[in-house]
Parts: C-alpha cells; sequence; structure tokens
C-alpha cells in the first residue's frame, strides 16, 4: 500500500536485521546507555512472537529502504474494568528516520499496528513513551497514566 509515495507493509523474517538495528537506533535516541549485545535476545524475541503471532509490526518504506517501524506486542492479564477482555496490545519499535520525520509515516504506522490489537480482540493498547512520542500518542487519543510503575529484577 501507498501514502505520499511511501510504501507499507507488514515485517517479515527477512526484514530482521534491519529492524533490530533500527530498535536499538531507537532506544539509544531514547536515552539508553547501557552497553551490551541487544541483538541476539532481540533475534530471539521478534522469531518466536512472529511465529506464534503475538507480536505484529509494520514498516514504512521508501523503495526498497525500510524508513519507519512499529510494533505491537499481544498479552493476556486477568480481565479489569478498563480491560475486560484482559488482552493487552503493548506498542513498542516506533521509530522514524530522522530524515522522514513530520511526514505523518509514525501517524499511520501507528493507526496500522492499533488496528492489529484491535482484531486481535486487545482491548487496550499500552506504551513507555518518549518524550518526543508524547505529542503523537496524545494526538491520537492515547490518554497519560501517571500510576506506571516498575520494579526491575
Amino acid at each position: 500500500m501507498t501514502n505520499n509515495g511511501i510504501n507499507y507493509r507488514k515485517l517479515t523474517e527477512r526484514d530482521l536485521d534491519t529492524f533490530i538495528q533500527m530498535r536499538i537506533t531507537q532506544l539509544r535516541e531514547e536515552g539508553a546507555t547501557e552497553d551490551f549485545d541487544l541483538v541476539p535476545a532481540l533475534k530471539d524475541y521478534y522469531h518466536r512472537h512472529l511465529t506464534d503471532e503475538t507480536f505484529v509490526s509494520w514498516l514504512a518504506l521508501d523503495g526498497e529502504k525500510i524508513i519507519g517501524t512499529s510494533g505491537m506486542s499481544f498479552v493476556e492479564k486477568p480481565p479489569y474494568f478498563g480491560c475486560p477482555s484482559g488482552k493487552l496490545g503493548l506498542l513498542s519499535s516506533m521509530f522514524t528516520n530522522p530524515a522522514y520525520r513530520r511526514k505523518g509515516i509514525a501517524k499511520e504506522l501507528l493507526h496500522r499496528v492499533v488496528e492489529e490489537a484491535r482484531a486481535y480482540g486487545c482491548g487496550a493498547v499500552q506504551i513507555t513513551a518518549s518524550d518526543m512520542g508524547v505529542k503523537l500518542y496524545t494526538a491520537c487519543g492515547f490518554v497519560l497514566n501517571g500510576n506506571f510503575m516498575q520494579y526491575k529484577l
């Protein structure tokens, strides 16, 4: 599918090397300072979850070049009032090559993976947003949840 000369398609196994490098670039851009090889763990994760269809990604391409990524992991927890199905979409890997930003690419990618979550039966989508992403997600209807906490093991 084409939009403003940009093509969109789903991630496949053959895209993983580029996808993983873009994911690492995104994490660094967001301030990650850890210095170890994350590639093997990412390859393992994406291979397993693409295979069992609990991860989906849409890519934006300029010709054959991947210039934008998105990702949605599907998880399930006990149902609650905010998500009666208990099925959640965890949004990740939202990244657009800096030369292509502010052209609606991230918004289009976001729309596509949110629709994937809807089709999967998710009752909510969650993300830990970068400062840059907050404006995009807010404009698309995401609401900040100030109670999110994490305990590192």
